[in-house]
This record gives C-alpha cells, structure tokens and sequence, in this order.
C-alpha cells in the first residue's frame, strides 16, 4: 500500500509543476503587486474563462490531490 502512494504522489507532483508551468502568464497581477493594486481600482473582476479557468481548477485538484496523498503517505509510515 504503502508503495502504491508514493508512486500516485510522485505522479500526481509531476503533474502538478506541469500545471503551474503551463498555465498563461499573469503580468498584470504582478504589476499590481508592485503598484498597489491601483490599476484594478475601477476595471472590476472579470470572470476567467476557457483554457485560465481550466488550468486554475486542474491545479487546485492536483493539488489538493497531493496534500491528501502525502498525509495518507505519513500515517502509513508510522
């Protein structure tokens, strides 16, 4: 069992970084960070949508994913 996990944590890590480097740039929100926000003072939110949205849940469930799997991993080791 414990095997099984470790290799589905390997996985789903490798999985993960491909998802956090594929997803598109956000130059915008880092040039907010530096200004203070003040550039999305009046433009509103928008909503994402397409291919930003799909690679933001994709990464949110891999992630989620990893976190569950490494502490399943941790009670196995005890």
């Amino acid at each position: 069992m414990y095997n099984i996990v470790l290799v589905l944590l390997v996985i789903v890590s490798v999985l993960a970084i491909i998802a956090v480097m594929v997803q598109p740039s956000k130059q915008q929100d880092a040039l907010n960070a530096l200004s203070g926000g003040a550039g999305e003072l009046f433009s509103g939110r928008t909503k994402k949508r397409g291919f930003e949205a799909f690679m933001e849940r994709l990464t949110s469930v891999l992630l989620a994913l990893f976190f569950i799997l490494a502490i399943i991993l941790a009670m196995l080791t005890k």
